[in-house]
């Protein structure tokens, strides 16, 4: 099984081309799969092995991470019968568990301008700036912001290029105010944070390389306590947050798909239930015959 394995991984990796994090989600998912069957032969891992499996995850495992291993498993059966490596499918009546679908947490826009609110002093404050400001305008998800090069960002026509998932090409316009942000960064501090010599990413962290995830949550972190927001927030909550408050001020739902880059259009229309659930709990707390 190890061989199969390994060449389903090789297959996602330099045909499908799937991030790093992809890679890594179904590499966990399948060390997993073949420790539980202690490397059986996979042409004799049947049905009722799998349901077995599933039962044996679901004890330790959410819903949610459930789901995820079964599509791991849906998707190297899949390439294991479509190269003729095995017969049968055991995965066809396989079904994924249903998911509560949760509406996404979003920031207020009071909370986004407190969080936007820097009084630049050095250049880190000023790499900090022109991060959240285009996250915010963008509505990046952290991967695309991280990923950026310099030549992504063209100041003068005032757009940013993102390559999403999939590596798919978009090209997003931008305010005034990330323009501003973007300017100063770029042009007065951004050679500041050079450690080792020059490099393409556009935004770098206190070691002259590439900002991470880890770090642009510890940044946001951290402005969010001097700033007093008391809501729990990721990095892909201001990207909700733009989507929701975008979605609030009139904007139609294909446009903003086309800003999120979502190939489907339900995976956008969570924000109406969001923008509706809002609309609720205002109506209850300030509607004399609300509650």
């Amino acid at each position: 099984m190890d061989k199969n394995i390994e060449n389903f991984i090789n297959y996602l990796l330099f045909e499908k081309k799937y991030s790093d994090n992809t890679i890594k989600s179904y590499k966990q998912d399948l060390t997993e799969f073949n420790n539980y069957f202690k490397n059986k032969n996979i042409n004799k891992i049947n049905k009722n092995d799998i349901e077995s499996y599933i039962e044996n995850l679901s004890k330790n495992l959410n819903t949610r991470s459930v789901s995820r291993n079964i599509s791991t498993l849906k998707s190297l059966y899949k390439y294991l019968i479509n190269n003729k490596e095995i017969n049968k499918n055991p995965m066809e009546m396989i079904t994924n568990p249903k998911l509560k679908k949760a509406l996404p947490k979003v920031l207020s826009e009071e909370e986004i301008n407190k969080l936007l609110d820097i009084n630049p002093k050095t250049e880190f404050d000023y790499r900090n700036k022109a991060m959240i400001e285009l996250m915010y305008s963008s509505g990046l998800r952290v991967s695309e912001l991280i990923n950026l090069n310099i030549t992504d960002i063209d100041l003068d026509n005032e757009t940013v290029r993102i390559f999403g998932k999939g590596s798919k090409e978009r090209i997003i316009p931008l305010n005034e105010y990330t323009v501003r942000a973007l300017e100063i960064y770029i042009k007065n501090h951004r050679k500041e944070l050079f450690k080792h010599g020059e490099n393409n990413y556009l935004f770098l962290n206190n070691h002259g390389k590439q900002m991470t995830r880890q770090g642009f949550f510890k940044i946001i972190k951290n402005i969010a306590k001097e700033k007093n927001i008391k809501t729990e927030f990721s990095p892909h909550t201001i990207r909700h947050s733009f989507a929701t408050h975008l979605l609030k001020h009139g904007a139609d739902l294909r446009s903003i798909q086309e800003l999120l880059g979502h190939s489907d259009i339900s995976s956008t229309q969570i924000y109406t239930h969001v923008t509706n659930e809002k609309l609720k709990k205002n109506y209850e707390e300030f509607h004399p015959h609300g509650k």
